[in-house]
C-alpha cells in the first residue's frame, strides 16, 4: 500500500525546499510521469505549493515540508511516512525527532527514512541499535561515476583513512570524536564511587531563555561540585533541566542544600542578574556569586579539560548526559545536540573550585 500523508524534515526551511524538492535528487527531479504507487495507482510528477509547504500527487498523497528549527510545528500533526535528511545536522535532534514520532500514527505500518551522514549522536546510536531498524550504507566513491574526477581524488588523497574521511566518505559511525577536549577513556580512568571529605562546594548554574519544558529554547545547566581536601576536584551530581525558572530555581536550592554547597554560581553574561533573582526569591538565604565570561566556551573549557588530563577532577559515580556532552566539545566548538548546557555548568563550578574563579591564564593549569 502506498503511504497518503508523509512528513519531510531537513535542518532548516530552506534544506527541505532546496535539497528534498527542488535538489538535484529531490521529488521533483526524480519522480516521472509515468510513475505508479504500490497499488498500481497512477501517480505522475507531483505538484509543488511553496507557501502551503506541500507536494501533492496525482493520487491524493501529500508530502509537508518540516524544518527542525521549528520542532512545535511537528505537535499534531499525523503521518504514515516520514523521510528525514540529514539527521545528524539537526539543531533540535531530541525534541524533533520525538514530536515526529508521536505523529506517526496512520495506517497499518507506518516508516521513516533516514538519509545522513552519520555522527557519533546518542539519538542516532539508538536508532542504529533498534531491532527495527535497517541500516544500508553507501560510500562517496560508490557514486562516482556521478561525480568529478578531480574532486574524488583530491578528497581521497587529502581525507581517505582519516576520521573526517571515514565519516563523511566511508558512512562509519565513529565512538570517540578526534580532538575532543575530553575523552571517555580519560574519565573511566579517574572515576570514583565516592568523594572524600570537601573543603568547598559549589552549584553552578549555566542560563537559558527557555520558559519551561514546553519551550524550544536549551535546558538549564545545572552541575554540583567540590573541591576535596586532597585538593582534587569532584563531580557529584547532574541536576539540568528544562523547567520553568521557579522550576529550575527550586532544584538548584534543593541541590545546594542537599550537598551542604557554599554558594552557587552563574554566568552574568547571559541571564546572571536573572539567575540572582530566580535563586534569592526560591531561598533568600542561599550563597550567591555571579561570574563573568570575557571568552568562548571552548576557550573557558580548555583549561578546565587541562585538569582532566592532569588527574586533577573525578567523576562521582556515572553521569552519562553530561559527560555525552563533554565528550562533544572539539576546539573548533561544539557538534552534539543544541548547547552544551551541562558541559557549561561544569567548567563554571571546576573554574570556580580549581582556576581561582574567571580570572586566570593558561599557567594557572600547568
Amino acid at each position: 500500500m502506498g503511504k497518503g500523508r508523509i512528513a519531510l524534515i531537513a535542518p532548516t526551511a530552506s534544506d527541505a525546499r532546496d535539497v528534498m524538492v527542488e535538489g538535484e535528487s529531490g521529488l521533483l527531479a526524480v519522480c516521472w510521469a509515468g510513475d505508479k504507487s504500490a497499488n498500481g495507482d497512477m501517480l505522475g510528477r507531483p505538484s509543488y505549493e511553496p507557501s502551503k509547504r506541500r507536494v501533492t500527487w496525482a493520487n491524493g498523497a501529500v508530502a509537508t515540508l518540516f524544518s527542525a528549527e521549528e520542532p512545535e510545528r511537528l505537535r499534531g500533526p499525523q503521518h504514515e511516512a516520514m523521510w528525514c535528511d540529514e539527521l545528524a545536522a539537526w539543531k533540535y535532534l531530541r525534541e524533533t525527532w520525538d514530536m515526529a514520532m508521536f505523529g506517526l500514527r496512520l495506517g497499518n505500518d507506518p516508516r521513516t527514512i533516514i538519509t545522513t551522514t552519520p555522527k557519533p549522536l546518542p539519538l542516532i546510536k539508538e536508532i542504529i541499535k533498534d531491532p527495527t531498524t535497517v541500516v544500508t550504507k553507501g560510500s562517496t566513491f560508490d557514486n562516482s561515476g556521478n561525480l568529478a574526477p578531480k574532486f574524488l581524488k583530491t578528497i581521497k588523497d587529502k581525507y581517505e583513512g582519516s576520521r573526517l574521511g571515514r565519516q563523511e566518505l566511508e558512512a562509519e559511525i565513529l565512538d570517540d570524536l578526534p580532538g575532543a577536549l575530553w575523552s571517555r577513556s580519560e574519565i573511566d580512568q579517574h572515576r570514583v564511587t565516592t568523594a572524600p571529605e570537601l573543603q568547598r562546594v559549589v552549584v553552578s548554574i549555566d542560563p537559558s531563555g527557555t520558559k519551561g519544558a514546553t519551550d524550544d529554547g536549551d535546558s538549564v545547566g545545572i552541575v554540583v561540585a567540590g573541591l576535596g581536601v586532597d585538593g582534587r576536584a569532584y563531580v557529584m551530581a547532574d541536576r539540568t533541566c528544562k523547567l520553568s525558572p521557579a522550576g529550575w530555581g527550586k532544584r538548584a536550592v534543593q541541590a545546594y542544600y542537599e550537598f551542604e554547597a557554599d554558594r552557587i554560581v552563574a554566568e552574568r553574561n547571559f541571564g546572571g542578574a536573572m539567575v540572582q533573582h530566580v535563586v534569592s526569591t526560591t531561598d533568600s538565604k542561599v550563597a550567591y556569586k555571579e561570574v563573568t565570561a570575557s571568552r568562548g566556551k571552548v576557550a573557558r573549557a580548555e583549561p578546565v579539560a587541562a585538569l582532566y588530563e592532569q588527574g586533577k577532577v573525578s567523576h562521582v559515580g556515572s553521569l552519562p548526559d553530561l559527560e555525552d556532552q563533554m565528550c562533544q566539545i572539539a576546539p573548533e566548538g561544539y557538534v552534539g545536540e543544541g548547547s552544551p548546557d551541562r558541559a557549561d555548568a561544569l567548567v563554571w563550578a571546576i573554574t570556580e573550585l580549581m582556576l581561582g574563579g574567571y580570572h586566570y591564564g593558561m599557567l594557572d593549569v600547568v
